[in-house]
């Protein structure tokens, strides 16, 4: 397909992405904006957490000289220059501009910024980034840039001419700038100057040969959809294949069919950094963006906090990571279970062997850049995440310990369809022997393992099951389809969807969970093993092996059984004998009711 056809129907592709999106309540995920660029996660290193804006030119080629010497052969191959290049100095004051915009910024006679000279020394004259990236490109390396969203205010107040038009740059701000940096006006994308201004930017990016653009205050904290679609075409427009990558986050879930189709990365958090509580929210916004992981777009947990940070700020002292050792391990396990981008934020030059060690593992990098149906199994403080490898029958399995000792992770092999299997732990590259029935191991407190599982027998799946109340006919529900902790169970029509569909494992002593196929988490009695009155309402929670989220299934007669609470032995019952939709599930004495009975059937 020729260049002008291909870019044609990439366009036409994503025009019907958009329309779908706004003719459907909840459109299907979209197809990604693919590019060639990002079939894989990115793999490279960002200079934000070692050298805020600081960086040098200096910096940069020695880092460009540790990939290439250490990591490209790894699959590392991004070198990002972040936020303010264009701003003159280096120090770790914030790089805002004062109410007469001094200190000025480096910028052309069309508003496009160009690098600060004491910094890049070879951007001088009209070079810009061309000899930097030049110089990257010669390591056998791609080369990348941080952007602000909009154009400098600077350029309007001198209301510079927009390259190739007779639009003016006070034309086309839309009054908007970041909360953290005020050197930009946002654009306002429904005047065509707007996306003229965009297409010279990425001209001059592209004459440069740049690789990568990390557009910045624009994924949160308010989701700027019409310039998300400006810079994605001004990308399409300059000829030259470049990942587009949005920040900050947390880009909002509700966006995430159009920011799959329109990105390659997007942040998903806030800006990560070496401590076990931020690490720790990040499993349930991962699986809470697996529906939007696709080849060519990858949810982004941020830069990994990792090496030697904070050498210019920007937050605390100079240091390696605060992870510990086993918090770092889990980190680059739930990123490559993940397919996250990996965009290392330690000074690469800096590192020790255990770094480089986390860096070069071949058989992990393989399950971030080769596997599919990378997904949550399990949740709760001691999680499984599994996901399949291409062109075989064997899977990778990550166990996670989010307690503060160590504690045995099991999964039950049946759940991957799995009798028997050899395993291996791609960490140390052990092999383990054989596993049957389940997988156990020892996991240090934060800690991660993780493994490749080769069948050797096979079993059914257990079956997922509804329950249907004796009294209404309705289905037990977790309203709205909600993920989060907390939604009330209630009971609903059948509507066939995945949140009245629900997984009873095996707990031991003869209870269970009941596990909903569509969040992963516990039926739960709130409030905890102290609730144990008539009327606590029953919720979902993630699961955490509590009592309250421990049934026993009786045997009710006529085909009914009874879903008795471990910790009040009082029964799953719908409140006041309601027949509604909505009605509230809660705990209750168990007694001769219907509104206590429930069919229990595979599905």
């Amino acid at each position: 397909m020729s260049h002008l056809r291909r870019h044609l129907a990439l366009v036409a592709i994503a025009v019907l992405v958009l329309a779908t999106a706004v003719a459907v309540e909840r459109p299907a995920p979209a197809a990604a904006w693919d590019n060639g660029t990002a079939n894989t996660p990115p793999m490279g290193w960002n200079s934000y957490d070692a050298f805020n804006w600081s960086v040098t030119e200096a910096d940069v080629r020695a880092n460009a000289d540790y990939m290439r010497d250490n990591l490209r052969q790894h699959g590392w191959q991004y070198i990002v220059i972040d936020w303010g290049w264009y701003y003159p100095g280096r120090h770790n004051n914030s790089p805002n501009q004062d109410a007469n915009l001094q200190p000025r910024l480096r910028m052309d006679a069309n508003g496009r910024l160009l690098p600060d000279t004491t910094r890049f020394p070879s951007a001088a004259g009209t070079n810009g980034f061309k000899p930097l990236a030049d110089y990257v490109h010669a390591q056998g390396l791609k080369f990348g840039v941080h952007l602000m969203r909009g154009i400098p205010r600077q350029a309007v107040a001198d209301n510079v001419p927009i390259l190739g038009t007779s639009c003016r740059a006070n034309q086309i701000n839309n009054s908007t700038t970041a909360a953290w940096l005020n050197l930009m006006w946002g654009l306002n994308m429904s005047n065509s100057c707007a996306q003229a201004y965009l297409d010279s930017v990425f001209q001059l990016f592209a004459s440069w040969g740049v690789d990568f653009v990390k557009v910045d205050d624009i994924a949160a904290p308010t989701y700027r959809q019409a310039e998300v679609e400006g810079y994605r075409t001004a990308i399409q427009r300059s000829g030259r294949p470049m990942v587009l990558s949005l920040s900050p986050g947390a880009t909002p879930l509700a966006s995430g069919a159009h920011v799959q189709a329109n990105a390659h990365m997007w942040r998903i958090v806030n800006d990560l950094w070496d401590n076990w509580p931020a690490l720790d929210a990040l499993f349930d916004q991962l699986r809470n963006w697996t529906p939007y992981r696709a080849t060519g777009a990858w949810p982004d947990p941020d830069m990994i906090p990792i090496g030697r940070l904070s050498k210019f700020g920007p937050v605390g002292a100079t240091r390696y990571s605060s992870l510990t050792p086993d918090e770092q391990r889990t980190l680059m396990t739930l990123w490559v279970i993940n397919r996250a981008p990996l965009m290392w934020g330690g000074n690469l030059v800096e590192n020790r062997a255990a770094e480089l060690a986390l860096m070069t593992n071949a058989a992990v990098l393989a399950v971030d850049q080769n596997s599919t149906n990378n997904r949550q199994l399990y949740g709760g403080t001691r999680q499984v995440w599994t996901a399949d490898v291409p062109g075989t029958d064997h899977r990778y399995v990550a166990l996670f310990n989010r307690e503060g000792a160590a504690a045995n992770v099991t999964l039950n092999l049946a759940d991957l369809g799995i009798g028997s299997a050899t395993v291996t732990d791609l960490w140390s590259g052990a092999g383990l022997g054989t596993a049957s029935g389940t997988l156990t191991r020892s996991i240090p407190a934060h800690g991660a393992g993780l493994y490749r599982l080769a069948p050797q027998s096979t079993t059914p799946v257990p079956t997922g099951y509804t329950f249907t109340a004796r009294h209404s006919g309705k289905l037990l529900d977790v309203y709205n389809a909600s993920t989060a902790d907390g939604a009330n169970v209630v009971q609903w029509a059948a509507n066939g969807q995945t949140n009245q569909r629900w997984r009873v494992q095996d707990a031991g002593g003869g209870y269970s969970t009941v596990v909903s196929a569509s969040s992963g988490k516990c039926l739960d009695v709130y409030g905890g093993s102290g609730a144990t009155a008539d009327g606590v309402r029953v919720v979902q929670w993630t699961c955490n092996g509590g009592t309250n989220q421990q049934w026993q299934v009786q045997d009710a007669g006529g085909g009914y059984v009874r879903l008795v609470a471990r910790h009040s032995n009082k029964c799953l019952d719908v409140l006041n004998s309601a027949t509604a939709d909505g009605a509230q599930v809660v705990q209750w004495a168990c007694g001769s009711g219907t509104n206590q009975q429930w069919a229990r059937t595979a599905v």
